[in-house]
């Protein structure tokens, strides 16, 4: 089964009596274990696409379907949820809490999803490792890196082991030497079986993965 299938996606906003349409009928899958980078330049519809693909917003038209379930049926409580526990979200910014350490940003998650707590010490532990930070764990965001940053960002989103991670040009704050660093991790979580879909206006990012998809006015280029 397809972790995230977009089925004829529409997303059409209203600026006064005006439509806008983001998404012009645009059907993607994402398989188990692939590693897809979804490319475009400003304005293609890439932003929305990673909206929708990881359960940010709810289409117009067409259908998204997280596991097979078409994500409309669900609450915004259930799909709050689902994307906590099945949707691991790195952003161009990291988005960690200053007032927290490395380890304490990575054991969040588990905490609201409300984990054992033996499972989130020994998970966010063993997470931090597989990032090259346990040296770092109890340090706080002001006192690491770009890249360090953004590395706890990804044992962040990895911590309640989710069926997807979705990154929203991750590389985009670093230098060159940490974004190779940063995209060496997704290789070798991608060879370990996680699922990863990477949201990218360069080529040379989207060189990485295993399959890249290109965005042009809403929909996919031939």
């Amino acid at each position: 089964m397809n972790i995230i299938e977009l089925e004829d996606v529409w997303k059409i906003y209203r600026m006064g009596e005006v439509e806008v349409p983001a998404l012009r009928g645009l059907s993607l899958k994402v398989e188990p274990g692939e590693f897809l980078a979804v490319m475009g330049p400003s304005g293609s519809g890439k932003s929305t696409a990673m909206n929708m693909i990881g359960c940010l917003d709810i289409p117009t038209k067409g259908k998204v379907l997280l596991e097979g379930q078409n994500i409309a049926s669900l609450s915004e409580r259930e799909l709050s949820r689902i994307r906590g526990r099945k949707i691991g979200f790195v952003f161009q910014s990291h988005n960690l809490y200053p007032t927290l350490t490395a380890l304490e940003n990575v054991q969040l998650p588990m905490r609201i999803h409300e984990f054992g707590e033996e499972e989130i010490w020994d998970r966010s532990e063993e997470l931090l490792e597989l990032v090259g930070l346990s040296d770092r764990a109890h340090h706080y965001p002001s006192q690491l890196s770009g890249g360090q940053s953004q590395r706890v960002a990804i044992a962040r989103a990895l911590s309640t082991d989710p069926a997807l991670i979705l990154a929203d040009e991750p590389t985009g704050n670093l230098d060159t030497e940490a974004g190779k660093e940063i995209l060496d991790i997704f290789s070798t979580l991608n060879a370990r079986g996680v699922t990863v879909v990477m949201i990218t206006h360069d080529e040379k990012i989207a060189a990485r993965a295993s399959e890249n998809v290109r965005m042009v006015d809403g929909r996919l280029a031939a």
